[in-house]
């Protein structure tokens, strides 16, 4: 399972590192759109984003029903910061989207 974990991160990284020197050597070769992989990047933003927010929306769920087994008279104020948290984690992917689409070229 960790060997799981640490190719998982080690590949994210990895596409981070290069896609970030793609993006770089696309602007300094004149124009924004001569490297094939720049728009590319952007998909893979929106990606990671919706990865992290799913495993950041569960692990809230979890805790949230967790909490609520423990002590089912607290499940209210529980349920409301769960919408809050689970709100806020969605803001995070729909603002990477919204970059995305704002920096695109025309």
């Amino acid at each position: 399972m960790i060997r799981l974990k640490l190719f998982v991160l080690s590949a994210l990284f990895t596409l981070t590192v290069v896609g970030t020197a793609m993006a770089q050597g696309a602007e300094t070769g004149g124009t924004r759109g001569s490297s094939w992989f720049f728009p590319a990047m952007g998909s893979f933003a929106v990606g990671i984003a919706a990865f992290g927010g799913a495993l950041g929306d569960g692990k809230a769920i979890a805790a949230a029903c967790e909490g609520t087994a423990r002590n089912p008279g607290a499940g209210g104020r529980i349920f409301t910061m769960l919408l809050l948290g689970l709100a806020l984690i969605e803001t995070l992917v729909l603002f990477t989207f919204l970059t995305v689409l704002l920096t695109k070229e025309p």
